[in-house]
């Protein structure tokens, strides 16, 4: 079983099982965005080829297994063994099936944070421009964040749509349990975005007091499931809902809408939510690093203490290079446990510092003033303190 001590070593344990990525030769901290994948994920996707070429159009036997199979995962993710789950090609989709299905005819508003991804920043912006109201809770303080997002829920409210993890300085929401009472007292849908959680951070839905809301999630980032692996997990009553925006596939199952032929009809479960025809590989690929992960021990759990070593060893690193703060800085006031994956140093200068890393060979991303550094349990400590030694000279030079 993988142990923190196997991966701190230079000889990290994993990291022959990532060679077609090259995780041992290279400085890859962009591993918040998009993971290393392992070798066998190779192996799902030419299993979803050899399925296609015997079966042909029969294959979709097999796929539909594989998705069931993905579901299940991402059940055990949010330790909620009996949800109903639609799945994705990217959480914009099936935010997208989730607007439509809400009242937002007789409740025109919607709350938010200013620190949302790009996928709601830019649709809820398209949604107030045709006249939705959108209430952007500042993100600072963030441990009075959603304390601040219930205190803008009102009868006109459809919809409150947060982050679990801040995705552009890594920082965890705390009092989701808190919002999640407000919305449900109120009649008003909770929607959380997990996908910065998922892989690093435990997410036990019901111990979170999330019993009652929509989550979104995928596995592009730290689940290493790669691109088209996303999921809209489905709280009880969504099954009184119906989505607008909606796919033929939807329809499989809908037995008891049928006997109203004036009326479209929903499958029960997360297929009420199904969009159409989509490309199955991505499941394949999926599945089978879901399982390298179970062979492997790599659970929430173990992925949380390595991520916690690693960005822990990373901010120590930075520390100790003494950079001036009106260059680049980083929050020194939240502790460790209250930080998701990576590590968010602040630069007026974040994209000019990425581009020099990496023509020094170190991948990292920026988001706006924000350069991050990703770490992943395939790197060794010593790849963490190379990239940040690099960092410096970057800074130095």
């Amino acid at each position: 079983m993988t142990t923190l001590e196997s991966l701190r070593a230079d000889d990290n344990a994993l990291a022959p099982h990532y060679s077609r990525f090259r995780v041992a030769d290279r400085l890859l901290f962009s591993a918040h965005s998009h993971q290393a994948w392992p070798d066998v994920a190779e192996e799902g996707l030419l299993e979803g080829f050899a399925d296609a070429a015997r079966d042909v159009d029969e294959k979709w036997t097999a796929a539909f297994a594989k998705a069931d199979e993905l579901r299940a995962g991402f059940r055990g993710l949010l330790s909620d063994p009996h949800g109903e789950y639609a799945l994705g090609a990217n959480t914009h989709d099936l935010v997208i099936r989730f607007l439509s299905a809400i009242e937002l005819r007789s409740r025109p508003r919607l709350v938010t944070t200013g620190g949302e991804f790009h996928t709601l920043r830019r649709q809820l912006a398209r949604l107030e421009e045709e006249g939705v109201e959108v209430v952007r809770v500042p993100v600072e303080p963030v441990p009075t964040l959603a304390e601040r997002v219930a205190a803008e829920v009102d009868g006109n409210t459809a919809a409150v749509l947060v982050s679990a993890v801040l995705f552009e300085t890594s920082r965890l929401v705390p009092g989701l349990a808190r919002l999640a009472d407000v919305c449900r007292d109120s009649n008003v849908e909770l929607v959380v975005d997990a996908y910065h959680a998922l892989g690093v951070v435990p997410f036990s839905l019901h111990e979170l007091g999330l019993t009652n809301a929509w989550v979104v999630g995928g596995g592009y980032k730290y689940l290493q499931l790669g691109e088209g692996n996303c999921f809209l997990r489905l709280p009880a009553h969504a099954q009184e809902l119906r989505p607008v925006v909606t796919g033929w596939y939807a329809e499989f199952g809908a037995l008891a809408d049928r006997q109203r032929p004036d009326r479209v009809a929903y499958a029960a479960g997360g297929d009420r939510f199904a969009g159409a025809t989509y490309d199955p590989s991505s499941h394949y690929r999926g599945v089978r690093v879901q399982r390298f992960f179970a062979e492997h021990g790599l659970t929430p759990e173990f992925l949380r203490t390595v991520s916690q070593h690693q960005v822990g060893l990373l901010a120590r690193c930075f520390d100790d290079l003494g950079l001036p703060a009106d260059v680049v800085s980083r929050d020194r006031e939240t502790p460790l446990g209250m930080i998701g994956g990576f590590l968010s140093l602040r630069s007026p200068s974040a994209g000019d510092l990425q581009n020099a890393l990496a023509e020094h060979g170190v991948r990292t991303d920026s988001r706006g003033s924000y350069l991050r550094f990703g770490p992943a349990p395939y790197l060794s400590d010593a790849q963490l303190e190379a990239a940040m030694a690099m960092l410096g000279k970057v800074v130095a030079g």
